[in-house]
């Protein structure tokens, strides 16, 4: 942007302070008489310098700077790196044409806050600003200092957008002017608060002029609209003579996207509501769908017809037109990909792309596109001009929990039916990978509960006590057991893996626990590795499952799951590969994951002889295990095998980061199992253990059961309630038949 003159136009001057206190506060640069002659531009009427090669300054004459002399005051110097003494670059801006600032975005705070909180009258501060700092040049990222109503502000240039296109490589700067319209932003502790920010703008495009996002029941979303309200209204909510000079087109549709139940559809009727204007058209996916030849597109041209003739008549005047198309997903499918032999999914995307960003396309409307599968959708849809803002819903935070079971529980509590004891911040926390739908399903639940206890099935004519209703804390904790989450930790099948609970195996099992949690705690906090693997292999029987089924559950992660081949049974090898892709994808939507590869040679349909497998599970098991997940997502991979010369052979094992070995049970492991498990007499416990020595821990368990269980007429309960103990002849006698039948 900065255009120099020939060399007697610059020069390399001496900082020295501002004059007063009083001229700080003006943002100009102070010299003498002769060097703002020097730096004059005749046309523009004042004397415009370049400084330091950073920021533009308008310099005025002081009789008490001496000449080769600049007075910066202390932001400015601050801003161009340099103090008093020292020598800085000053060279003659000339601006170029069409350099008026259309649009200053300006971030507001007190230059000493202690505490300070202000309201303040955005109309009036624009006034103020244009008339104090007119025809001076505001750069990205420059402050400056200013008094308004006998307070000392600072502000920071956050945008200066200039009438039609600018240079993307250029710096952002231009001029002030009467027009220019300026739009202030303040961080949320600074103690400022702006008002009439929308009357600042001029705009009516939406019925009210603060959005308290819980009372629209949007609950754990307020980054998310803050996107959309930035990308699709904030260029609405400047009048039309504005936008033109900067030459922009508003955005004319955006595709909301993320798992099932997060609130798309809610944010999309929220936002429809609090538009000025038309009533937003709400279009289900398949019924836009037509079984006659034609009809279908004739269905997709009725929707912007309404906008068309709008635009026609009225212009830049149009209202807003919103068409909401919910499940897009159904009929906007990438062309090509669907074999109906009737070109119907092809057709329709052809006419949305004509109507949104055709020859003559609308500029009055918005289309809001939902789905949960992004990637069905045809690419064209999704460039600039057509479905640009994505903007992906994703599962809420605790605070964005804590607020939905606030919406949820909102009217209940107003009634006095949420008893005291109902500790919300606690449910939040409890609920983590819980969407938004999951806890309404939970509130629902617990409701439930408590309804459940003033009927009484033997008379449902009884009357009901409504006073004595109360929704306890209780009633939600069970409906946490009832309402599980389809992005969560799969605890069933997690315990299944450990049917036998969890013993000390000794020092060696320990350790590679104790590894395992390390990795946890890596995964948990690192930034440079999102994605850890781990494989445990070792002996069939030897408590590899068991060992990773509990890492999972200590590791407190919101998402753990379980990929095992018994889940897989009688499957085409691309619907398993596409199950275990689908795992992976789900693990990526929540911030921890543990995903357990349970028995990987069985996923691989291993068979010694031959050797069989199947290689297109093979391949994408080693795309997956090396495939980093998206930005702050962290994932936590365990295999598990007792084929490791055969995941070698495949360069499995090299995938997988660290590789622990889980061995068999020693005579001193097996000996503090049996302790734990107290099954037999104090005496027979080193002769038992010692006929256990190199023996898998599964095995081990079955052989206590089949000894207790042939004992005091089957009832094994005996045993392990430490009523009785097992008999170590007994024991011996099926350890015998267990070692036999191996060995035929």
């Amino acid at each position: 942007m900065a255009m120099r003159s020939g060399s007697g136009h610059g020069a390399n001057m001496i900082v020295t302070n501002t004059p007063s206190p009083d001229l700080a506060l003006t943002n100009l640069a102070y010299c003498s008489a002769h060097d703002v002659r020097k730096f004059a531009v005749h046309a523009a009427g004042s004397a415009l310098a370049l400084v330091g090669d950073i920021v533009v300054l308008t310099l005025q004459a002081h009789d008490t700077i001496r000449e080769g002399y600049i007075a910066l005051n202390a932001i400015q110097r601050r801003h161009t790196k340099v103090s008093t003494g020292d020598s800085v670059s000053v060279v003659r801006f000339v601006p170029p044409d069409n350099f008026k600032l259309a649009l200053l975005t300006l971030d507001l705070e007190f230059i000493k806050a202690k505490g300070r909180h202000e309201e303040i009258d955005a109309v009036v501060l624009s006034q103020q600003i244009r008339k104090r700092f007119i025809d001076q040049v505001m750069t990205m990222g420059q402050r400056v200092s200013f008094e308004f109503c006998g307070t000392n502000y600072i502000f920071t240039v956050n945008q200066a957008a200039v009438e039609g296109r600018e240079d993307p490589n250029g710096v952002e700067r231009g001029i002030i002017s009467s027009e220019t319209y300026i739009i202030f932003e303040t961080s949320p502790n600074s103690g400022i608060k702006i008002v009439n920010q929308r009357e600042a703008a001029s705009s009516n495009i939406f019925k009210q002029k603060e959005f308290d996002l819980l009372k629209l029941g949007i609950g754990g979303l307020s980054a998310e609209f803050t996107d959309i309200f930035r990308r699709a209204f904030a260029s609405r909510v400047f009048p039309p003579h504005v936008t033109n000079k900067l030459g922009i087109k508003h955005v004319k549709g955006m595709l909301l996207h993320g798992p099932p139940g997060t609130g798309k559809t809610l944010m999309a009727r929220q936002i429809g509501k609090m538009l000025n204007g038309r009533e937003p058209k709400i279009v289900n996916g398949p019924e836009v769908l037509s079984k006659f030849v034609g009809e279908t597109e004739k269905n997709v041209r009725d929707l912007f017809a309404d906008a068309e003739n709008d635009q026609r008549t009225r212009g830049d005047q149009s209202d807003l037109h919103v068409i909401i198309f919910d499940e897009i997903d159904a009929i906007c499918k990438s062309r090509g990909s669907t074999r109906d032999g009737t070109g119907v999914h092809d057709s329709i995307v052809n006419q949305l792309l004509t109507k949104i960003d055709g020859v003559e396309s609308l500029n009055n409307v918005l289309l809001i596109g939902m789905t949960n599968r992004k990637d069905l959708l045809d690419e064209a849809l999704l460039r600039p001009g057509r479905l640009e803002v994505q903007v992906e819903i994703s599962l809420p935070d605790e605070n964005g929990r804590l607020q939905i079971l606030q919406i949820h529980t909102s009217k209940m509590k107003e009634n006095s039916f949420l008893a005291a004891d109902v500790n919300l911040q606690e449910l939040a926390a409890r609920t983590k990978n819980y969407s938004g739908a999951e806890l309404e399903g939970v509130v629902k639940s617990a409701v439930s509960f408590a309804l459940n206890r003033q009927i009484s099935l033997d008379d449902l004519t009884k009357p009901l006590d409504e006073e004595n209703i109360k929704v306890t804390m209780d009633d939600f904790l069970y409906a946490l057991q009832e309402v599980r989450p389809a992005f969560g930790a799969s605890t069933d099948d997690l315990e299944r893996c450990r049917i036998n609970g969890i013993v000390d195996c000794g020092e060696r099992h320990k350790h590679i626990y104790e590894r395992a949690m390390l990795l946890v705690e890596q995964v948990k906090i690192s930034r440079g590795s999102p994605l850890v693997t781990c494989l445990l292999e070792g002996p069939s029987g030897s408590g590899k499952t068991a060992l990773a089924a509990t890492v999972g559950f200590d590791s407190d992660y919101p998402f753990v799951k379980i990929i095992s081949a018994e889940t897989m049974i009688g499957l085409s090898e691309a619907t398993k590969c596409a199950q275990i892709a689908k795992v992976f994808e789900d693990a990526y939507k929540s911030p921890l994951s543990v995903i357990i590869l349970d028995d990987i040679e069985r996923l691989l349909e291993f068979v010694a002889i031959g050797p069989r497998f199947s290689n297109v599970i093979a391949q994408t098991l080693l795309v997956l295990l090396k495939r980093v997940p998206p930005k702050d997502k962290n994932l936590l991979v365990i295999g598990t095998s007792s084929e490791m010369h055969f995941l070698e052979s495949l360069g499995i094992c090299d995938a997988f980061s660290v590789t622990y070995h889980v061995p068999l049970l020693r005579t001193v492991d097996a000996k503090k199992v049996l302790e734990e498990l107290n099954v037999f007499a104090e005496c027979d416990i080193d002769a038992a253990a010692s006929a256990l020595d190199n023996m898998p821990i599964k095995r081990l368990y079955m052989l206590v059961e089949m000894a207790a269980q042939g004992q005091h007429g089957g009832d094994s309960e005996a045993v392990y309630s430490g009523k009785a103990k097992i008999n170590i002849n007994h024991f011996f006698d099926c350890l015998g038949d267990v070692v036999s039948t191996r060995d035929i």
